[in-house]
């Protein structure tokens, strides 16, 4: 090898170690029996080209995340989904920074939604999230989610043509969590999306999502979860397929996730 090249190789190395042993590398793995994006079925369409009306849709979903002693973190999270045609696995990306400040705990980031093989349902949103925790009363965290996009999952039709835009939406979320027993966690979450105007005009109503259930900690980061999840105008979303069977994503599912992280 060359001296130079050798020398250069050596002093990165040994630049990247403090960077490397203040950052942490984590991943995930989970199954569940459906796969609810703000209270909307992400697993819709059948291989018959039909609309699946069954409560049970497993998915499939894992990823990682490398976060910086800084505050600084990076992640990908991936789930199959089957809503789109010619599409079935969502990637996600994002990256932002987490901090303390007054008792409080932020996170501010940005997040990309890549759907390979339908990119007219890639979106882009940029967030920022606050938690309080207390021992007491639990943990409670506000999240704002703001789309910079064309489009909010192809809704506006922006790559069709449609001159119509999904941009500006927005996602309020509210979560809780509280030990109730050893091992075993209560979460409960309500959100609100604001459509945009554009998409508003196509028929489809901003609307609410939410969530309630349990998750047990088998330990060696292992936990089995169970909960209701679902959504508000329904109607407005409501598909009739072929067959002439009508599915609403929003509709409320029982569900089960295996999760695990490593």
């Amino acid at each position: 090898m060359n001296r130079v090249l050798a020398k250069a190789l050596a002093a990165f190395s040994l630049a990247a170690l403090p960077l490397l042993a203040s950052a942490q590398l984590s991943g995930n793995a989970a199954l569940t029996t459906n796969y609810k994006f703000r209270g909307q079925d992400q697993d819709t369409l059948g291989s018959n080209g039909n609309f699946k009306t069954s409560a049970v849709k497993p998915a499939i979903q894992g990823g990682f995340d490398y976060a910086h002693e800084s505050g600084f973190y990076l992640g990908n999270w991936n789930s199959s989904v089957n809503w789109m045609t010619g599409n079935s696995i969502e990637m996600d990306v994002y990256g932002g920074y987490k901090f303390k400040g007054g008792g409080i705990d932020w996170d501010v980031g940005t997040l990309g939604y890549i759907y390979p093989g339908a990119t007219a349902g890639n979106t882009w949103e940029i967030y920022g999230a606050a938690t309080y925790a207390n021992d007491a009363f639990g943990a409670f965290t506000v999240k704002y989610s703001h789309t910079v996009s064309d489009d909010y999952f192809n809704y506006a039709g922006n790559k069709s043509g449609s001159g119509l835009k999904g941009s500006n939406t927005g996602y309020l979320n509210l979560g809780y969590a509280k030990a109730i027993a050893s091992k075993l966690t209560l979460k409960a979450a309500v959100g609100y999306t604001n459509m945009s105007s554009d998409i508003e005009g196509l028929g489809y109503e901003s609307y609410v999502d939410y969530s309630l259930g349990l998750s047990y900690d088998f330990g060696g980061g292992l936990a089995l979860a169970g909960y209701v999840q679902g959504a508000n105008k329904g109607s407005a979303y409501e598909v009739t397929g072929a067959d002439g069977k009508t599915l609403s994503p929003n509709k409320a599912r029982f569900i089960v996730a295996l999760t695990k992280t490593l």
